[in-house]
């Protein structure tokens, strides 16, 4: 089993050409800009190493991302994730060239949702939750889910998540073609796993060009749209609603929007 340099919030490990990411931010795994940074390097040195064929995203502790913490105060001396640099790591996501099957326990939430999305495959479990909980924080979708969510499901499941906010959780998510296979929650990482060394025993190359013909254009989409999404989520976040959305969240209740 190989390891890798250090990275930031995520371990690196190489078992049998399957690379196994994980999210080292327990329980939660609540992302910004640094872990995004971090994941995007490691996909890149993955893509450098032919020894590694394919990559297991997953997260240690109860969920694979539960978004991002709207309301926790920044550490002292630590500033906020820069939006922009934050959509911009993103992108370099997409752009890499290994296959990637999310395993997601818990709940992928807003932007933890885009990058479960991001993956070519998610294993879930009952106990998973999708989420795009957007509006009901009172602003605009990100992480490129614009382009990906309507490309997976469909425009029509991915507006119904969009304008409800509601979680999906595994069976539904697994019908809705959210899910790729679901599994009992002991199960989500080995399943992942076992999935990953699958697609590692065909032919590298044949795998990678095949994958990067079905996902040509992807990564352009996604920078157009995260132009976008920034845009429209800097605007909604001078709104009333956007603040009366994260003190809802915050206080555990129904948020009382006014569409002001």
């Amino acid at each position: 089993m190989a390891s890798y340099g250090d990275y930031t919030d995520i371990t690196v490990e190489l078992q049998e050409m399957v690379a196994v990411v994980e999210i080292q931010r327990a329980p939660n795994n609540f992302f910004d800009e640094v872990l995004i940074r971090s994941i995007s390097q490691a996909f890149e040195d993955l893509d450098g190493d032919d020894n590694c064929r394919s990559i297991v995203l997953g997260s240690a502790g109860k969920h694979f991302c539960a978004g991002a913490n709207f309301t926790a105060p920044a550490a002292a001396g630590t500033p906020r994730s820069d939006p922009g640099a934050l959509y911009r790591h993103g992108v370099r996501l997409f752009r890499t060239a290994k296959p990637i099957v999310a395993a997601v326990q818990g709940a992928a939430v807003g932007g933890g949702l885009g990058l479960a999305v991001m993956a070519d495959f998610r294993v879930a479990c009952e106990e998973s939750r999708f989420s795009a909980n957007f509006t009901r924080l009172g602003f605009h979708p990100g992480f490129g889910l614009t382009v990906t969510l309507p490309e997976l499901i469909g425009k029509q499941n991915a507006n119904l998540m969009f304008f409800t906010g509601r979680r999906i959780k595994g069976a539904e998510a697994l019908q809705m073609g959210l899910a790729d296979t679901l599994v009992p929650l002991a199960e989500v990482r080995s399943a992942a796993v076992e999935l990953a060394r699958e697609i590692a025993t065909s032919a590298p190359l044949a795998v990678q060009s095949t994958r990067a013909t079905v996902r040509v254009g992807l990564a352009d989409r996604v920078a157009l749209a995260t132009d976008h999404e920034l845009a429209e989520q800097t605007r909604l976040r001078m709104t009333d609603d956007y603040s009366e959305g994260i003190r809802a969240m915050d206080e555990r209740r129904t948020p009382d929007f006014k569409g002001e």
